[in-house]
């Protein structure tokens, strides 16, 4: 209230007035909230259960379901504007197109809602997954190849790695001070390198989960686990070489190293049975190749 209050003297010290209809509340659902109602220049203020702002859209429960949804519908209407209108599916042509017009949108602000692989948020990641999956389909030759070689072929990983890295990036300009913001995220334990975790004193298990899908704690154990030449990179640019190359070099079979999620990943989408049905769809296709045309799958010639 002390805040409405003083929005009202700005009012009348800059004679500018703001039009309480257009103003909202969001009530976060934690801590029993009691839920109270607003009144701003003796107009009672309307409540959302959810509200976009640069692009991000937040609900009340602070889950990020319904704003992955929207960027999965986001990059499918992309992904179809260019199946219509795109003739040549060459595969530089294609990985230029993914990567400008498609990916970004499955990749904005990640590092606020990207969910962590863990029982229940398996169905967003593969979801997420999924647009990728189908696009690599789209390229000419690699329509009938599973989705972890065409990876391969196309020298790309799994998005769900690529938050990951995103999130250590993201991470080491923190902790080395290239940004000036979160600051306050991570505690460094007494090497000076590793981060700790903060336990949460909060007996609700929701808020603990909720805690622990932030950046500054699913981070730490991939964060950790990099070698001390990697963390202490002179830059940016710096940092992204050797973690590429720490990925490329690692002979360590021991877990938590940061691409390991794309095994994960893979493993849930190409099960057994999946991979059987597949085999017998891909001959199907190929015995019909109208079928696959209208499917926009781009099979091997034969």
């Amino acid at each position: 209230m002390h805040d409405l209050s003083y929005l009202q003297k700005w009012e009348d010290i800059w004679l500018l007035r703001f039009n309480p209809s257009k103003c909202k509340v969001m009530h976060v659902d934690y801590n029993n909230n009691p839920m109270n109602t607003y009144v701003f220049n003796d107009v009672e203020l309307g409540t959302i259960d959810n509200e976009k702002d640069l692009g991000v859209l937040t609900c009340a429960n602070l889950h990020w379901g319904a704003n992955i949804k929207a960027s999965i519908a986001k990059a499918n209407r992309m992904l179809a504007w260019v199946t219509r209108n795109l003739v040549l599916r060459e595969k530089r042509v294609m990985l230029n197109i993914y990567k400008t017009l498609i990916r970004p949108h499955l990749e904005y602000c990640t590092q606020l809602w990207a969910p962590v692989a863990t029982h229940g948020n398996w169905s967003a990641i593969i979801g997420l997954e999924k647009v990728q999956r189908r696009f690599t389909s789209l390229i000419d030759g690699l329509g009938d190849l599973p989705y972890s070689q065409r990876l391969v072929t196309l020298d790309l990983t799994t998005l769900a790695e690529r938050r990951l890295r995103g999130d250590l990036i993201e991470t080491f300009k923190i902790v080395n001070s290239f940004v000036e913001y979160g600051s306050d995220l991570f505690n460094t334990g007494r090497s000076g390198t590793n981060l700790i975790s903060r336990p949460s004193k909060c007996r609700d298990a929701n808020v603990r989960k909720l805690v622990n899908s932030f950046i500054s704690q699913r981070v730490i154990k991939y964060w950790n686990k990099l070698p001390i030449e990697v963390k202490n990179s002179e830059s940016v640019d710096h940092f992204k070489i050797n973690l590429s190359y720490y990925k490329k070099n690692c002979t360590m079979s021991d877990i938590d190293n940061y691409w390991e999620i794309s095994d994960l990943v893979i493993s849930k989408i190409e099960t057994k049975s999946y991979l059987c049905s597949r085999n017998k769809h891909i001959e199907y296709l190929k015995c019909n190749p109208d079928v696959a045309k209208r499917r926009g799958i781009n099979l091997k010639p034969l």
